[in-house]
């Protein structure tokens, strides 16, 4: 993890509020949570929105790893304004209710982070039509459900700025049959592109981010899983091609998800997908050894 200074500061962003949909992250028995690849996506997101001022509040379906977060961000930045509550991110009512609760509390939202995700291993053949509906209605209902929710929010405000994380996952095959997890992904950037076309008149932006190989403690979790085909997945991360020499961290994924945020930075960018890679996906390889 960098010093705090040699993170940006987009000026724009102070007092406006976010709501972060995964703000938690995989917790790793034994593993030190201040090292820099112990932060996942959402909890480095968080952390670079606070330090920009912004105010955050967040869900998660664990309510202990969103606790973690919490602490965290205001160990480092101890006026920051941090609310969290427990939700199922596939629930139109939980999201429905997670919104209301961030209105009551902030009256807008600004700012919509969509960071839940995770894969499954399968190929059509193989997966079972239950792990298909789950890895749809996590990685990308939960997608519909929350801009389902916050565009007519923003819509009367007049502005706001959404960013979904999706993956290269959606954009290439990367050597492991994930095949719903690539479906779900790819259909984010899509629903990303058309939802920023519709309202980029309206004053809001939609983009995306599309991480590589990104070593957070989803993975570093893999190398001690009981499961063989887990510890499989890791060695094939792990043993990457990438034209970077090395794999990203969530602090190369919360510091474009910011840069996505303002509006001063990016005011002219929306239905985009920013690559967050090291080259991988620009290479001839497949990302795996």
């Amino acid at each position: 993890m960098a010093h705090i200074t040699d993170y940006p500061i987009y000026p724009d962003l102070k007092g406006k509020v976010a709501l972060v949909l995964g703000i938690g992250q995989a917790r790793i028995p034994g593993v030190d949570a201040s090292t820099p690849t112990s932060w996942g996506n959402g909890a480095a997101i968080a952390w670079m929105l606070a330090h920009n001022g912004v105010a955050l509040y967040g869900c998660d379906i664990d309510l202990i790893a969103a606790q973690q977060t919490v602490e965290r961000v205001l160990a480092a930045h101890p006026d920051a304004v941090v609310n969290i509550q427990h939700a199922n991110v596939t629930s139109a009512s939980d999201i429905h209710q997670l919104v209301g609760a961030c209105m009551a509390k902030h009256g807008r939202i600004d700012i919509l982070v969509n960071n839940v995700g995770a894969t499954a291993a399968g190929d059509p053949a193989t997966m079972a039509e239950q792990v298909w509906d789950a890895q749809i209605n996590l990685n990308l209902k939960s997608v519909y459900l929350s801009m389902h929710a916050v565009l007519p929010i923003m819509e009367q405000q007049g502005s706001g700025a959404i960013v979904n994380n999706a993956s290269v996952a959606g954009v290439q095959f990367l050597g492991k049959p994930q095949v719903a997890y690539n479906a779900a992904k790819a259909a984010v950037i899509h629903l990303t592109k058309v939802t920023g076309c519709i309202y980029a008149a309206r004053g809001i932006r939609v983009n995306a981010l599309a991480p590589g190989l990104m070593f957070t403690p989803l993975v570093e979790r893999m190398a001690s899983s009981s499961d063989p085909n887990e510890r499989a997945t890791f060695e094939k991360i792990t043993q990457h091609n990438v034209p970077m020499g090395r794999m990203g961290t969530a602090w190369d994924v919360a510091t474009a998800a910011v840069f996505l945020a303002s509006h001063r930075a990016a005011g002219y960018i929306t239905s985009q997908t920013l690559v967050v890679d090291g080259g991988l996906t620009s290479s001839t390889g497949t990302g795996f050894g």
